[in-house]
């Protein structure tokens, strides 16, 4: 799926930002056209990471890392792609240093790109989280590197707090789920640890921070039960402290409409918690469940109120997809990039809408 860009509105005065609650009135049904094609990637992507960046220049958007369509230990790519909203096509830049992985997360402070872990996939299948903090600039194109996670994790929670400080929640380490919340200063290129999740330990959850709160729904916990990996269907918040940031107050949120999802996109849009498709059926690289039935992706846009601690129903993008980490969103455009659509197909996909047009699709 190849589209051309549509003209972008930037010059909307309503970018959402610092509100708590969407506008109103409600529709009772989403608008018809919120989302848009843009060109399709270089190659099918899932499992990427997904950053967008506003430079002196423009929007920038780019996808890391991640799986091609072959969805084998072969697939997994180090490759980095770069569109310039407004031009007709992406390109292949720098790729991250090191080997290729899936399942990292990416955020931006200050311009800067901050890439962290994920795990590689050897030839007899044999999975490996990784310590890596990659720096990207995405006027240079060139990487750097950051103090190495302490507790290595991929399939996390990702989000920034503050502009200072960079949140990762729960996650895979190498054999199992870890609880721990770890915060990376990148002014001082330090890590420190927060207070742990309050619930069960979980990867392939989504979620964002959005003011002073961590949400996050779902993701797969371990258990004895067979198959070993099971949907954990809750709703979290987190209320990070001001004074000591490394102080959470964790409580349950009311849970989100629907049923639960894995590996679906997410982001703080503003002061509100974006969630985009997702599957019920958790599954590994391949899209296929691990109870041994292929996992479809669902179309579907929640959005959480942080001010309101509610939820609501978005627009959806035409295409339903899963095997996310996050959305990019800069300049008042919101991208999503890639994933994979329905029966395992690795997608070229990109869609990307207005801020203020998503937020005021509410239903």
């Amino acid at each position: 799926m190849v589209g051309r860009v549509l003209a972008l509105a930037w010059g909307s005065a309503f970018l959402f930002a610092g509100c708590t609650d969407l506008p109103q009135p409600l529709r009772k049904e989403a608008p018809a056209v919120v989302w848009h094609a843009g060109p399709g990637l270089p190659a099918p992507v899932t499992n990427n990471a997904v950053a967008a960046v506003e430079t002196p220049a423009g929007v920038s958007v780019f996808s890391f890392l991640g799986l091609g369509e072959s969805k084998t230990p072969a697939g997994v790519t180090n490759s980095t792609y770069r569109w310039d909203v407004g031009t007709d096509a992406w390109r292949e830049i720098a790729p991250v240093p090191g080997a290729g992985r899936l399942a990292s997360t990416a955020q931006v402070i200050g311009g800067m790109v901050y890439l962290f872990g994920g795990y590689t996939v050897a030839d007899d299948g044999v999975e490996v989280s990784v310590p890596d903090v990659n720096i990207f600039d995405p006027v240079t194109e060139t990487w750097t590197r950051g103090a190495d996670i302490p507790l290595p994790t991929d399939d996390a929670v990702s989000g920034v707090w503050r502009d200072s400080l960079i949140v990762l929640v729960s996650g895979w380490h190498d054999d199992d789920n870890v609880a721990a919340v770890q915060m990376y200063d990148p002014a001082s290129d330090q890590w420190s640890s927060a207070t742990a999740i309050a619930g069960n330990p979980v990867f392939g959850h989504t979620g964002a921070v959005v003011g002073d709160a961590i949400a996050y729904i779902d993701g797969v916990r371990t258990d004895g039960s067979d198959p070993r990996f099971v949907m954990d269907e809750a709703s979290w918040r987190g209320v990070i402290s001001r004074e000591a940031p490394a102080e959470i107050e964790w409580s349950p949120l009311p849970h989100h409409p629907g049923g639960p999802v894995y590996r679906a996109a997410g982001a703080a849009v503003g002061a509100v918690a974006v969630f985009v498709g997702g599957t019920p059926n958790p599954y590994n690289y391949d899209g296929v469940g691990y109870d041994g039935s292929p996992s479809q992706p669902i179309r579907q846009v929640l959005a959480y109120l942080e001010g309101a601690q509610e939820w609501r129903r978005l627009a959806a993008p035409p295409v339903a997809t899963m095997d996310h980490r996050t959305l990019g969103v800069a300049g008042g455009m919101v991208f999503l990039v890639g994933g994979m659509e329905a029966d395992q197909v690795v997608s070229d996909g990109v869609w990307y809408t207005e801020v203020d047009i998503l937020l005021a699709s509410s239903y």
